[in-house]
C-alpha cells in the first residue's frame, strides 16, 4: 500500500483516472478540474504547477487519488480509510504536501488529515454535495424567462463571477477562458427580466454521467425575487440536455436560503465535505 505523487498530469490520468471516473457523483469536482487541467493546460488555475497523487491498495489497484492547483486547497477524491491514514503520515515527508494550502476533503477525511497535520487548522469552508432526484419547477416561477449565454455576455459574465468568486472567497477573478469554454457548449444560463439579466448559473461540462450546477449568482439588487431558484432550475435542465444523467450541486452549509432553495427543486443531500487550512 503506497501514496505515488507527481507533477505529471498524465501519468495521474492514466494512473487514478478509471478508480476516481468510477465514482462520479462523490469525485464530481475533482473529475471537472482535471478535466479542465487536460483541456485548458496545467496553468488553467493559476501560475503555479499543479501536483497529483494516487493511492495503490494492497491488491495492486489504485483506489484513489488526489490533486491540488495552487493557491487552491488540495482536492481528495473518496479514498479508503486506509488511504487517509497513509496520507496523513505522508505530511511529514512528502516535499510535494510540504506547502500545501489546505485540503477539501469528505468530512470524515477532512477531520482526520486535520489531526495528522500537527499545526494549528481551521475549518475554512463547510459544504454539502446535493444530487437532484426530481426536477421540480419554482412556487411561485419568478417573472422572466431563461437563455444561454452568448459571447456578447462576456464582460458580464467576468463582472458577476468575478463578484460570486469574491463573496465566496475563491482565489482570483473569473477566467475569460473558463468562461469561453463554458459559452461553446451552453454551459451558462442567465435568467432576464424586463429585457435585463438579472441573475446567473452555470453547469460543468457533462463528464461520464455526471454534470454540476454552479456558480448560481444573483446580484444583491435583485435578490429576494426568485430569480436565483429561476436560474438553477434551468440549469438543471440544461445539463440533463447536455447529457448528464447524474445532475449534482454543492452549497455553503452557511447559507440556509440558498440550501432551502436547492431542496424545493428537488435536489437531496449526498454528503459534506469540508476545506481546512491553516490558521
Amino acid at each position: 500500500m503506497n501514496w505515488t505523487f507527481t507533477t505529471d498530469l498524465a501519468a495521474f490520468v492514466s494512473a487514478a483516472g478509471p478508480a476516481v471516473a468510477a465514482q462520479p457523483v462523490s469525485n464530481t469536482m475533482l473529475l471537472s478540474v482535471s478535466d479542465s487541467l487536460v483541456r485548458r493546460g496545467t496553468g488553467a488555475y493559476g501560475g503555479d504547477t499543479p501536483f497529483f497523487g494516487w493511492w495503490t491498495g494492497p491488491d495492486g489497484a489504485v483506489a484513489g487519488g488526489l490533486l491540488c492547483t495552487p493557491p487552491f486547497p488540495v482536492l481528495l477524491a473518496v479514498l479508503p480509510e486506509e488511504a487517509v491514514r497513509e496520507l496523513g503520515a505522508a505530511l511529514a515527508t512528502e516535499p510535494l504536501l510540504a506547502g500545501a494550502p489546505g485540503f477539501n476533503a469528505r468530512r470524515p477525511d477532512a477531520e482526520a488529515l486535520a489531526e495528522a497535520w500537527g499545526r494549528p487548522v481551521r475549518i475554512a469552508e463547510e459544504l454539502r454535495l446535493y444530487r437532484l432526484a426530481g426536477l421540480t419547477a419554482p412556487d411561485p416561477a419568478p417573472a422572466g424567462r431563461a437563455r444561454p449565454a452568448t459571447e456578447a455576455d462576456l464582460p458580464l459574465l467576468l463582472e458577476w463571477v468575478t463578484a460570486f468568486n469574491t463573496e465566496a472567497g475563491v482565489p482570483g477573478r473569473a477566467s475569460e477562458v473558463f468562461l469561453r469554454d463554458r459559452i461553446s457548449y451552453g454551459g451558462i444560463r442567465l435568467w432576464e427580466h424586463a429585457g435585463a439579466p438579472v441573475s446567473l448559473a452555470g453547469f460543468s461540462r457533462p463528464i461520464g454521467s455526471a454534470a454540476r450546477v454552479g456558480p448560481v449568482y444573483t446580484p444583491p439588487g435583485h435578490r429576494g425575487r426568485g430569480y436565483g431558484a429561476g436560474i438553477t432550475h434551468a440549469a438543471s435542465e440544461a445539463a440533463y440536455a447536455a447529457g448528464a444523467t447524474e445532475v449534482l450541486l454543492f452549497t455553503d452549509l452557511a447559507n440556509p436560503t440558498s440550501n432551502r432553495i436547492y431542496l424545493r427543486l428537488g435536489y437531496t443531500p449526498v454528503e459534506d465535505r469540508a476545506e481546512i487550512v491553516p490558521a
